[in-house]
């Protein structure tokens, strides 16, 4: 285990599960023998770690190991359930946050799943995975793995795509998974270094309600499917990213939401992870963590649209030419081996953000689970320390969904979020000529 797995692992608590979740769902019912082997094939036969539980080093100052279950079975980590009638979203979204707010079993393989029938006439395969096993992008393209490209694709031989295609961090759509990767040549002055420490280590997050110490219960919430179409031709018509596009609107949103309960502040400053892998290295079969996190002001004051996006587009620009990434990379290593005082340590630069932030880039077609078209997927990220709102936006087949998972008590109505999103979306989409909109 690497020293940012065991930090991952180190920091779970019971209002802060470092558990990433995730799921597909489909219009028709998924086969039970055929999904059970699907995640045999493709999860515990590919990547031990589905197959290892986490055991505790014998001195404090070395880190955790990985190993194999000696009572394992898939039947230990593979549910099934059924949604109450009349099997909506509604019933969904009950079943998933009572399942998100669990811990998973320390004694086993830190994962599980759920086949969930009664949607609609659907199912949906829900997955939670522990941090401690790998980052969200690698856990990303984990999933696709489950897929295929065509209903009769099985027996077909597969490749397992490198980690910086199919699914991917949204650094790579915005460039940040190559400016992140060119940074070793740019030298780290000593002027760079004092900004960043004074970012990481002075930096105050503004007092608001989304401020204060989480609970046990989390709430979640997502969008219906946006045209990736028109995110990226706003991004054309303000020669924007379409990341940059996606964090205007989601800054939008919570300066309505904030602006709702009569309060207002110029920034709130989120986490937004950045892969650090070497582009084309295909993911390995110990999965593990390799990327940073960095801090993403978040402008929220009395903005235009037009003025907040090209402002959340020079933020991003200072990302990517800063070596940030990479010491927050080090400072992630560092907190690792610190086993006795990692918790506070994470707490103090956790402090500095409302949450984390991640934009996943899934596939432009259509995939197949178990044989059956998958109509959607969703994600939420987990936080730590103060943390009340985590937000993951992912595409696929062209759509893009906004999810948030969030403190119940902080924001007891989290689809209020939603629709401001939506809103500012709009806002952004009449910046766009009709002639030239897709």
């Amino acid at each position: 285990m690497g020293a940012a797995d065991a930090m991952w692992l180190h920091t779970d608590r019971p209002n802060h599960l470092m558990v990433i979740d995730g799921i597909m769902w489909t219009e028709q019912r998924l086969d039970w023998s055929q999904l059970r082997a699907t995640l045999q094939e493709r999860l515990v036969d590919t990547y031990p770690v589905f197959g290892q539980r986490p055991v505790d080093p014998v001195h404090p100052w070395e880190l955790p190991s990985w190993e194999d279950d000696p009572d394992f079975a898939l039947s230990h980590h593979l549910h099934r359930a059924r949604l109450r009638k009349p099997g909506g979203e509604k019933q969904l979204r009950s079943f998933l946050e009572k399942k998100v707010s669990r811990p998973l079993d320390r004694s086993r393989p830190l994962w599980e799943a759920w086949l969930v029938d009664g949607y609609g006439e659907g199912s949906v395969l829900f997955l939670r995975l522990h941090h401690a096993m790998a980052d969200g992008m690698a856990l990303a393209q984990v999933m696709l793995t489950l897929t295929d490209p065509a209903p009769d694709a099985r027996d077909e031989p597969r490749e397992v795509e490198p980690a910086n295609r199919g699914w991917s961090v949204a650094a790579r759509a915005t460039g940040l998974v190559r400016s992140a990767l060119s940074l070793p040549s740019v030298p780290l002055t000593m002027l760079q270094a004092v900004q960043v420490s004074r970012k990481l280590v002075l930096g105050v997050l503004p007092r608001t309600l989304l401020s204060g110490e989480p609970g046990v219960d989390k709430l979640l919430a997502w969008s219906r499917p946006l045209p990736l179409a028109d995110v990226k031709a706003i991004g054309r018509e303000t020669g924007s990213t379409v990341n940059d596009v996606l964090m205007a609107a989601l800054s939008g949103a919570l300066a309505r939401y904030l602006a709702s309960f009569g309060e207002a502040v110029d920034h709130l400053t989120t986490m937004v992870p950045v892969n650090i892998r070497p582009p084309g290295e295909p993911l390995p079969r110990e999965l593990g963590n390799k990327f940073a996190l960095v801090l993403l002001h978040l402008p929220t004051g009395d903005l235009t649209v037009a003025q907040r996006l090209a402002e959340v587009h020079r933020r991003m620009e200072q990302i990517k030419h800063s070596p940030e990434v990479f010491i927050t990379s080090a400072v992630a290593d560092g907190i690792g081996f610190l086993h006795a005082i990692d918790k506070p340590l994470v707490d103090f630069f956790a402090g500095k953000a409302i949450g984390v932030t991640t934009n996943v880039m899934g596939p432009k077609e259509p995939r197949f689970l178990a044989g059956v078209e998958v109509k959607g997927v969703l994600g939420w990220v987990p936080g730590s320390g103060g943390q009340t709102l985590g937000v993951c936006v992912l595409s696929y087949a062209d759509t893009v969904r906004i999810g948030f998972k969030v403190d119940a008590a902080s924001v007891p109505v989290p689809d209020q979020l939603i629709a401001f999103f939506e809103a500012e979306l709009d806002a952004l989409r009449a910046l766009v000529p009709e002639r030239a909109a897709p």
